[in-house]
């Protein structure tokens, strides 16, 4: 046991080294280092603004970096060729925020967007692998021909998850997951991606803002301040920093609603 949570720790599913991300004059990531393991829940947090989503989008290739250097399964993305991006990026998933769903799409046509362009399936292929999906997040069969706009929130964000793993994915990556969401529907879908990390030993890079989702779902917390990431650890060692925005957090009066 110790020597898979050491190999874990040594060979990280994604490794991010000094990377510095730039809009104008104004410096988002500044030498951000950050280590995600194999097999955890990584919760993301900071301020808002500061830059947690803009990390997700550096890392799955939607906003450029102005340097540094970014592994995913043991792949430099920078040095890979097409095909060998294009194989990493057939092993994760990536839920957006508020689910960005294609609202001229249905559900069955959005959980079939990645099918249609990494696999080569059969449409009554694609329509079982749809089902078993809607049923992995908790979804009935009759919502696969509703829009977007038929849906809940609730129903929203689990769809965007059935669509994330669409393709069976090692890692997932998901962004502000229960915003948006009352805490009845919040505290569910964390209980969901818990359940789904144990049972496909998932990966899961979660940016998030809720507390409940730190203390119920994380396995190991990364803070982002300036740029950098200023702390990383268990809840244990975010309660017991002496970083003054950290005591804030963890330890103001909605933290102390929750441990009560």
């Amino acid at each position: 046991m110790a020597q898979d949570i050491q190999a874990r720790i040594q060979n990280p599913i994604i490794r991010v080294r000094d990377v510095t991300v730039q809009f104008g004059a104004t410096r988002v990531l500044d030498g951000l280092d950050l280590d995600v393991r194999r097999g955890e829940i990584l919760g993301f947090v900071g301020p808002s603004g500061a830059g947690k989503s803009v990390l997700t989008r550096t890392i799955i290739g939607l906003v450029p970096k102005v340097g540094g250097r970014i592994e995913v399964f043991g792949v430099d993305l920078d040095a890979a060729d097409a095909a060998e991006r294009r194989g990493v990026e057939r092993r994760w998933g990536v839920l957006f925020q508020q689910g960005a769903l294609f609202s001229s799409l249905t559900v069955r046509q959005n959980i079939q967007f990645p099918m249609r362009e990494y696999l080569d399936l059969s449409q009554r292929l694609m329509d079982e692998i749809t089902m078993a999906k809607l049923a992995m997040v908790g979804l009935k069969p009759e919502v696969t021909e509703r829009y977007p706009s038929e849906l809940s929130g609730g129903m929203i964000k689990r769809v965007a998850l059935a669509r994330a793993l669409a393709l069976d994915p090692e890692l997932v990556f998901l962004d502000e997951p229960t915003s948006g969401l009352d805490p009845i529907g919040a505290g569910d879908f964390d209980e969901l991606v818990r359940t789904l990390q144990r049972t496909l030993g998932l990966t899961v890079f979660m940016v998030t803002h809720d507390l409940d989702s730190l203390y119920t779902a994380c396995d190991r917390i990364a803070v982002l301040g300036n740029g950098k990431i200023i702390a990383a650890g268990s809840i244990a060692d975010m309660q017991a920093s002496q970083h003054p925005w950290l005591r804030q957090y963890f330890h103001g009066k909605r933290a102390r609603a929750v441990m009560s």
